[in-house]
């Protein structure tokens, strides 16, 4: 428990100001929105959404912060780096299990809000987004590494087939009991994100 408390302190300690101040903001004009054009307040649509938020500017302070393999350059090279770190090892559960665990929200987020049906959707929406993701850190002195990008398509796999349970399970409940299943998504999946810093 006391690896898991460290990782996430880990990740939220060169976020928490951005994310304290995007959640405020968000909340902000969030509420002002409402009550200005009379919406329905939905619990499980707001934290969901400020879920994403969160999510997405850790994802920014986990691909952006140095490489702890101290790999630099580019590999194109099929199952190149996947064969390269120990089983078991902390840098296989970093480099490998991390990167799969880290686009299992990003697939649950984006089919939650996409409806979607199919997984070949998820699959094109991850890949762009992973190159990106290489690409920006080939430019910031990290490595673009084409293993790193089967990885993260299978993570947004895994989280397309976790929203089609969730989406399964909890279609016909009460809102306010689709609320209290999103917060615990919203929370294994950030406990699941933590994990790659154990």
């Amino acid at each position: 428990m006391q690896t898991i408390i460290s990782a996430i302190k880990e990740v939220l300690s060169g976020t928490w100001p951005m994310i304290l101040l995007t959640i405020s903001v968000c909340c902000i004009m969030r509420v002002a929105y409402l009550i200005k054009y009379k919406q329905k307040f939905l619990i499980s649509n707001e934290i969901m959404t400020l879920a994403f938020i969160v999510y997405i500017l850790c994802m920014f302070q986990i691909v952006t912060n140095n490489d702890v393999s101290g790999v630099h350059g580019v590999n194109i090279t099929l199952f190149k780096e996947l064969t390269r770190y120990q089983v078991g090892s902390r840098l296989f559960y970093r480099n490998i299990i991390g990167n799969i665990i880290l686009f299992i929200p990003f697939g649950f987020f984006v089919s939650h809000y996409l409806k979607l049906e199919r997984k070949s959707f998820i699959f094109f929406v991850t890949l762009v987004v992973s190159i990106i993701i290489e690409l920006i850190q080939l430019k910031i002195g990290r490595a673009f590494d084409v293993d790193d990008i089967i990885l993260n398509i299978v993570g947004g796999i895994l989280g397309y087939f976790l929203y089609r349970i969730v989406d399964k399970i909890f279609s016909r409940s009460s809102e306010g009991f689709k609320g209290a299943i999103v917060v615990v998504a919203v929370l294994t999946g950030l406990v699941f994100l933590a994990l790659m810093f154990v």
